[in-house]
């Protein structure tokens, strides 16, 4: 079983957080509940590693990819035991360097940064075995979120757009669910992650490649 819910500084740095702690009980969850045992994993956008660390830590044999090369220095530099490649990730760059054959693929607040994001689907969808399961967050935007961002002013500094290098896309369950769909996952299940229900900070999806 997943435990040890710690989560080492992640970013483009090695103290600026990326993938934060409160995402890691739901993901822990949804790894406990539907991956039946510790499989070869793909991080699709791993950042500085401490994502791949700690999937390390928890038994999974780990790979991470990111198109930064900073975060990539950082990560082979913090982690020098794990396999990281600097890449933007397409399915034929994947395929280049011969990653395949993947249990499981976890991509974690990559989503809303793509301008290409059926690229990113694509790819998740082509390094899995048949029956392997995809894992990704997202920050997590439904009605009441809105509204209540909406009622306290919040709206301007939520949805910038001063933010370098920030969000492009802000992804709802629906839209989300429906991008995994063309892509040709089954099987969508949702979890909250942070703060209240309804109110999450971010939301997790998790689909299945088909076994056929």
């Amino acid at each position: 079983m997943v435990s040890d819910l710690s989560l080492s500084a992640y970013g483009w740095s090695e103290t600026t957080p990326h993938t934060q702690d409160y995402l890691l009980p739901s993901l822990a969850r949804i790894l406990n509940l539907r991956c039946a045992a510790y499989g070869r994993v793909l991080d699709l956008g791993c950042g500085n590693g401490a994502l791949c660390h700690q999937l390390s830590q928890w038994g999974y044999g780990v790979i991470g990819v990111d198109p930064s090369a900073t975060g990539i220095a950082i990560a082979r530099n913090l982690y020098p035991n794990l396999e990281f490649h600097q890449v933007v990730p397409t399915p034929e760059a994947l395929t280049k360097l011969k990653l395949s054959d993947f249990d499981l693929v976890i991509s974690t607040e990559v989503v809303e940064h793509c301008f290409a994001p059926r690229d990113w689907a694509a790819s998740a969808y082509k390094v899995l075995k048949p029956g392997g399961i995809f894992i990704c967050s997202t920050p997590y935007h439904g009605y009441f979120k809105n509204l209540a961002l909406a009622l306290s002013g919040q709206l301007d500094a939520h949805f910038t757009a001063l933010w370098d290098g920030g969000h492009i896309k802000f992804w709802s369950r629906a839209t989300l669910t429906q991008l995994l769909q063309e892509a040709g996952f089954v099987q969508p299940q949702f979890a909250g992650a942070g703060r209240l229900p309804w109110l999450w900070k971010s939301m997790l999806l998790s689909v299945h490649k088909p076994q056929v």
